[in-house]
């Protein structure tokens, strides 16, 4: 099974997020642990190759960005609640850099 790694304030972001969406983003990690895709995800080319968004709707839209394409990590890049139709730039671009910084550290 492969561990997780949350990357940043991820793990922060996600527990303050309530009991039933951490439950949900838990499941879901689980899922990528295994091996398997999550129940809803979307691919996140503009991020990086590999890179997938976990969506969450409880209580309003959760978003967990990660990438498990290196040895056996699970990498949280970004979780943030979506308040838009559009990924905020920020976010996208701090995904970005922990993606290049990861991959840094596999060369």
């Amino acid at each position: 099974m492969k561990e997780v790694e949350f990357l940043g304030s991820t793990r922060r972001e996600i527990s303050s997020w309530d009991s039933d969406t951490r439950d949900r983003v838990g499941y879901q990690l689980y899922r990528v642990q295994q091996g398997l895709d999550p129940s809803d995800y979307k691919p996140m080319s503009s991020i990086g190759t590999g890179v997938r968004e976990i969506r969450i709707e409880s209580g309003g839209q959760w978003r967990v960005i990660y990438t498990a394409n290196f040895n056996n990590v699970v990498y949280v890049l970004e979780a943030f609640q979506k308040k838009t139709g559009r990924t905020p730039r920020g976010v996208i671009d701090n995904a970005k850099a922990r993606l290049k910084a990861i991959e840094g550290e596999k060369v």
